[in-house]
């Protein structure tokens, strides 16, 4: 079976995330993510319609950031991990945030891996 890795790098939102005094206004923050993609069969046209379309990943995050926000990274991840394994072909995915303003010198991310 062919295995693909599908990867949405560097989607940059405003949300709110985080538990200090200094995040209650929405921060920017970096997602990234990584899919491990299955197919049943090798790939038979050059279409969408045959592969998983991103799409679904990128629309879900700017939903997220739209909601009402996460306390911690950690718990942001995890709902990127579970929209990404919503579709069935997704063996494994990678989730990766980073708040880019909390520090002037250095940014600050939490990483997870979740597969079925």
């Amino acid at each position: 079976m062919p295995e693909f890795t599908t990867i949405l790098e560097n989607l940059e939102v405003r949300m709110h995330l985080g538990i200090h005094p200094h995040e209650i206004a929405p921060q920017r923050v970096r997602v990234s993510v990584w899919m491990t993609v299955v197919y049943p069969k090798p790939l038979g046209a050059d279409a969408i319609t045959e592969v998983l379309d991103y799409d679904f990943v990128r629309s879900g995050l700017q939903q997220m950031a739209a909601g009402p926000g996460f306390a911690l990274q950690e718990t942001l991840c995890e709902a990127v991990a579970a929209l990404c394994l919503t579709d069935l072909r997704v063996r494994e995915v990678r989730v990766r945030s980073m708040k880019l303003d909390v520090y002037p010198d250095a940014t600050v991310g939490c990483e997870i891996v979740r597969g079925r």
